[in-house]
């Protein structure tokens, strides 16, 4: 079953064309990785398709509908957890309210991610759950962005960036629970800059240069052409 499907997606900045007929699709229980260096339109793509950025052309089907256009909140009602870039956790709020404000069940009614399975994905939380989010270590709040995304039981989960700027130790905490997260079934989608993890972790990828695919296929395939991504992407 296909989950998610872009098609000719057109984004502007202004008088900026941002991205360029950009095409993907997504099918349910597996994991796409998104690649391209800095300021190659990987966010935007992640947000025209949670309607935080409004597409000039093209569509974005959800399971079969077109949602093109759609604001963040009913996308996030239809079953799709977004971690993004710069963590977005509630500074005022504890780690425990962090959590427990986006507990919900699936759309089909799942509760597979309950507050208990989260504290014992990430054991940190379960030490710090009074403390106000502005009290964690970056690392700790990339935690808790993940966790809350979790809460709601997705059918999709939307990773931006989720190790930048991390120590080593707590990127590698990270990618472990990204590759328990994937064993669970939960369909993914990947941006980060480190391009041979993120291929460890996906069935598929795809590289954007200047908001165009220029390249995609299977992860395993990319990752044995170690040529064409020290060309696109500096690896």
């Amino acid at each position: 079953m296909t989950m998610l499907v872009v098609d000719g997606l057109n984004t502007y900045y202004g008088d900026s064309h941002i991205l360029r007929g950009v095409s993907l699709s997504l099918d349910k229980g597996t994991a796409l990785g998104l690649l391209g260096r800095n300021g190659m339109g990987k966010t935007t793509l992640i947000r025209s398709v949670m309607g935080y950025v409004r597409a000039a052309s093209g569509r974005v089907q959800w399971q079969g509908e077109d949602v093109t256009g759609q604001p963040p909140e009913r996308m996030a009602r239809r079953g799709i957890g977004y971690v993004p870039e710069g963590r977005g956790i509630f500074p005022n709020l504890s780690v425990r309210e962090n959590l427990v404000m986006s507990a919900r069940t699936g759309i089909d009614g799942r509760r597979d991610w309950t507050f208990e399975r989260v504290l014992e994905t990430f054991p940190r939380l379960a030490e710090r759950l009074s403390h106000g989010g502005q009290q964690l270590s970056g690392g700790e709040q990339q935690m808790l962005s993940i966790g809350r995304a979790l809460m709601t039981n997705p059918h999709l989960l939307i990773l931006d960036e989720a190790t930048e700027g991390l120590a080593p130790l707590i990127v590698a905490e990270i990618w472990r629970v990204i590759g328990e997260i994937r064993a669970t079934g939960i369909t993914t989608l990947i941006v980060d800059r480190n391009v041979r993890q993120v291929l460890a972790h996906t069935d598929h990828a795809l590289v954007l240069e200047k908001g165009l695919v220029v390249l995609q296929g299977p992860s395993s395939d990319l990752a044995q052409d170690p040529e064409v991504l020290t060309r696109l992407l500096g690896v």
